[in-house]
């Protein structure tokens, strides 16, 4: 008799998150765990060859990682800007920025 793992697949959205708990055979890997999840037929743009990178917790991996009870699976989407060339231009501008993203205010 076969051993089961249980994870969770995440694909977030602009303004929502899709959130998938399976339990499959220990050994599985992370793109496996994407396949079972049903995520790659609800969102067709979901590209695991070139366009989408896959995590556990926030930390990237590759597909033919073994998953581990609990792990959860995260499928990225694309960065729509690079983070650090948006705070590059802002301070080309000589625009002044605050920590957490608010109105920033000169001491």
């Amino acid at each position: 008799m076969s051993e089961f793992i249980e994870v969770e697949v995440v694909y977030a959205l602009a303004h929502q998150q899709d959130i998938v708990t399976l339990s499959l055979p220990e050994g599985a890997t992370a793109h496996e765990a994407v396949e079972a999840s049903g995520l790659l037929l609800k969102y067709p743009e979901i590209d695991l060859g070139n366009r989408n990178k896959l995590g556990i917790y926030a930390k990237p991996v590759r597909a033919d990682t073994v998953l581990r009870d609990c792990d959860r699976v995260e499928i990225y989407r694309p960065l729509v800007a690079d983070p650090k060339a948006v705070r590059k231009k802002r301070a080309e501008a000589g625009k002044v920025m605050k920590k957490g993203g608010g109105p920033a205010h000169e001491a």
